[in-house]
């Protein structure tokens, strides 16, 4: 259900929307769609971070988007270097503005916006470095 929860274009879409994010920034983001979730969708996303390796960037400031599509819930996690800077409600804000298009099934749209609303925090407190700047995690969308 997951994986075809998004077709191939669909997937394009979100994976851009992360390039796109991360162009302008040493921050990190990551998507990962699974079908259930057991317990707390926050504490799964927490496990789904730490099995990424999210944690090990070198500023700290990767962000996950989790969603357990069959569950309707969804997650929004970052790491502490972003969680430090960021407004105090920034995360409500990003998950309420996709909870708009999911509702109405735009689910790659809800992404895309959510992504595109992460990029620009983590531009302004984490900005690109020319120097030595790597992608240390891969774009994709990775499915449980």
């Amino acid at each position: 259900m997951a994986e075809k929860l998004f077709s191939t274009a669909d997937r394009e879409i979100i994976i851009e929307a992360i390039r796109a994010a991360e162009k302008e920034t040493s921050g990190e983001i990551q998507v990962h769609i699974e079908n259930h979730t057991s317990g707390d969708v926050l504490d799964r996303a927490a496990e789904v971070f730490e099995t990424l390796k999210m944690h090990q960037t070198q500023h700290r400031n990767a962000v996950l988007f989790y969603l357990a599509v069959e569950d309707h819930q969804f997650a929004i996690l970052g790491d502490a270097g972003i969680n430090r800077v960021v407004p105090k409600n920034f995360w409500e804000n990003i998950k309420e503005e996709m909870i708009v298009h999911f509702k109405k099934g735009s689910y790659t749209e809800g992404l895309r916006k959510g992504i595109e609303m992460s990029g620009q925090q983590l531009q302004q407190h984490f900005p690109f470095e020319q120097k030595g700047d790597i992608n240390e995690l891969p774009d994709e969308i990775s499915f449980g």
